[in-house]
């Protein structure tokens, strides 16, 4: 551990003594703290420092990186982390910290929360994620020493946030380290297969790529122009992944080497291509110039792949001193190489995407669909097109123009009504490719996106345009549609909405969803930012809560009050001698608002409240029944209805879904409206209440799914 400080004394001897500072101050704080290891803790911090001191990064980085776990792990307060190491060190520090153990409603929603947090704290400064992945990258490292659950669950969380992250910002040898090592525990065995075999075809493969190497340097030397010659091999994951996609075996693979010519300017770039596609054939559609057309990461270089003198095709990347090192350490060259440049510019520039993505986030209605909208950003591979002016637009692959027209401006989005691609007219659904140039076609009598077109965007800017434009422009119709939708949900669950609409309950739910108005709220409903499910439920829980409290009868129960024969957890009021069962045309769960009917000769039959069959029955036979707190568990049949868009294969993909749940189906029908939607009604066999919502939320999911909803016989 001390090595740090001998590294930190060469390469920041001004400002040494704050580094000693934080070093130490961290030491203390972790002071008889272990890792699953059994190791000291501090060794993570300083391996955190260490790799952020490889990449050059400034001094506050440093120490923040030294610091970034004591405020989470240790006595320490942001405070005393301020009164000690001034506010930019404790800003950062505060960036990594996780959130205040708050409550969630589940794991997955507090780590997306974590991550909105973070990438709040990216866009403030975007030195807190090169420390989280600093920190990923040591704890990825050590991963053996979690049990295998943890181990898998960190590695897919790297896989699928960090490393896209740190191949975002171009730090291609920290995104390739931490994909070898999520794969390593994903999957193990292709891992240890992928290993065994590059080392036993290692000395074979150098010998070829020296062999390559010497002959570019020599035919290069001909005209005069300098340039550095070296191969590298490819990493683990990539290999892993392109034997997944093409489907093809290890000994298939032929580019398991790269060569790279660094070269003094833009200009001989193209002098070694040239050069180069004298000697060597070049392989059709494998010439890539990222130097014109530069990737979301500002990543520029020229690929070729030629067919060499042994018939073997390989790969040769060319670039520039400059852009090998903005290859390397992506944006983090901005703090190790930002003499003589407009830093501030520049570093602007390269953070363009994220601070999109977080203009838009008011715009989605939790954490969670602001993170999977932001990975779909991240995975995308790029289509890069032109507008008719000749303006280079990077898109993720599988863009249409509608995500073409909000990327050029909202307005020209909310306007479109065609698109013409290579000068031929197209829906504006059609995916784009690289090399198309793309022109918009406006109306300004257009009435604004459709609600489809959310199905065909791909792009974060596009996907909350539109959910913008449905949320202002068309506030006042939102509202009323919103009421009703609540209004209409409230009823079908048996209550009317003026008893569920109190303040005090209000509050805490709108507080939940960061919503400032009961306008906003009926709004956010009607333009489809919230379900009534999500608004309803908790306010249900606050009404039977309160309802409680009035009737303690319902909850509090003697002990020979106990309902004979009664298997269905039901709690017949001052009764203890009824058979009880449940109505067969309701099918009444757990949580259902419930009445009792008492029948001649069979006992008492439960319905829910809102049964149609129980509206025109003989008042005088109804009997208050509730829910024993048993009835948690059990087997319950549930009746649903649902209306769908009538396509092929949607009663398939709907009987499905249920069946991956684990639902048996004991009955189901479909049939054709007069309108030309399908109507499915099925009934489904549940355990417990909250197989019930996860059911009806999980069909509402479908994209072709218009409304599902409880039915009675």
């Amino acid at each position: 551990m001390e090595q740090l400080l001998e590294k930190l004394k060469t390469q920041y001897p001004n400002n040494y003594e704050l580094l000693e500072k934080a070093y130490y101050y961290a030491k203390n704080a972790h002071e008889g703290q272990k890792r699953a290891s059994g190791e000291d803790y501090f060794i993570h911090p300083v391996a955190v420092a260490t790799i952020l001191a490889d990449l050059n990064m400034d001094e506050a980085t440093i120490c923040a990186a030294l610091l970034h776990d004591v405020v989470e792990d240790t006595p320490c307060t942001e405070e005393e982390l301020k009164n000690e190491f001034g506010e930019e060190i404790t800003r950062l520090v505060q960036g990594v910290t996780k959130l205040d153990k708050i409550e969630f409603k589940s794991k997955e929603e507090e780590q997306a929360e974590n991550f909105r947090k973070m990438f709040f704290a990216m866009a403030k400064d975007i030195r807190v994620l090169f420390i989280k992945l600093a920190d990923r990258l040591h704890n990825m490292r050590s991963l053996k020493y979690l049990p295998e659950d943890r181990q898998k669950a960190m590695a897919k969380e790297t896989l699928d946030i960090y490393a896209p992250l740190a191949g975002r910002l171009g730090i291609s040898q920290i995104k390739c380290e931490l994909d070898d090592l999520s794969l390593r525990y994903l999957e193990p065995e292709a891992y240890k297969n992928i290993v065994e075999k590059l080392n036993l075809k290692l000395s074979e493969r150098k010998d070829f790529v020296n062999n390559l190497v010497k002959e570019i340097k020599d035919e290069i030397a001909k005209y005069g122009i300098e340039a550095e010659v070296f191969g590298r091999p490819k990493h683990i994951y990539s290999i892993y992944k392109k034997m997944k996609t093409k489907n093809l075996s290890f000994e298939q693979l032929y580019d398991l080497f790269a060569v790279r010519v660094i070269v003094d300017d833009e200009k001989d770039c193209y002098n070694v291509l040239g050069i180069i596609h004298n000697k060597w054939m070049p392989v059709p559609k494998r010439v890539k110039d990222y130097i014109s057309s530069p990737k979301q990461n500002n990543y520029q270089s020229l690929h070729t792949t030629v067919m060499t003198s042994i018939g073997m095709p390989f790969e040769i990347q060319i670039r520039t001193k400059e852009m090998h090192r903005i290859a390397e350490y992506g944006i983090a060259s901005h703090w190790k190489y930002k003499e003589g440049r407009n830093a501030d510019t520049d570093l602007d520039n390269k953070l363009q995407w994220l601070r999109r993505a977080l203009e838009m986030e008011s715009d989605f209605k939790d954490s969670k669909e602001f993170m999977d909208t932001l990975k779909t950003d991240l995975y995308s591979s790029e289509a890069i097109v032109f507008t008719p002016k000749g303006d280079v637009i990077s898109l993720p692959a599988g863009s249409t123009p509608i995500d073409f027209a909000y990327t050029i401006h909202s307005a020209i989005g909310n306007k479109c009504v065609g698109a013409k691609v290579n000068s031929k007219m197209v829906p504006i659904t059609t995916e784009l490719n690289t090399g198309d140039i793309v022109e918009i076609i406006t109306s300004p009598n257009a009435k604004g996106p459709s609600r489809d077109w959310l199905k065909y965007v791909k792009t974060t800017a596009a996907r909350a345009k539109i959910h913008s434009f449905f949320k202002k422009e068309m506030k006042e119709e939102n509202i009323k549609k919103g009421r009703e939708m609540l209004e209409e949900e409230a009823k079908r669950r048996g209550y009317a909405l003026h008893q569920l609409m109190v303040p005090k309950w209000l509050d805490v739910v709108m507080q939940r969803y960061n919503i400032t108005s009961v306008d906003d709220l009926y709004a956010s409903i009607g333009y489809g930012g919230f379900t009534t499910n999500q608004i309803l439920f908790k306010l249900i829980d606050f009404y039977k809560q309160e309802q409680e409290i009035k009737n303690p009868e319902i909850s509090v129960h003697k002990q020979n009050s106990t309902n004979r024969n009664n298997t269905q957890g039901v709690l017949i009021k001052g009764y203890d001698d009824f058979l009880v069962r449940l109505a067969r045309c309701c099918n009444p769960v757990p949580g259902d608002p419930i009445i009792g009917y008492i029948t001649r000769g069979r006992g008492v039959v439960v319905h829910r409240k809102d049964c149609p069959n129980m509206k025109n029955a003989e008042e005088n036979r109804f009997i208050q029944a509730d829910w024993a707190n048993k009835a948690q568990s059990g087997q319950y049949e549930v009746s649903m209805q649902i209306e769908a868009t009538d396509n092929t294969g949607i009663i398939a993909e709907i009987t499905t879904l249920i069946s991956s749940l684990k639902f048996p189906i004991t009955a189901f029908n479909a049939r054709l409206s007069k309108t030309g939607t399908a109507i499915l009604n099925l009934t489904v066999q549940i355990s417990n209440p909250g197989d019930l919502e996860l059911l009806m939320n999980k069909i509402k999911g479908h994209p072709d799914v218009q409304n599902v909803f409880r039915t009675t016989n």
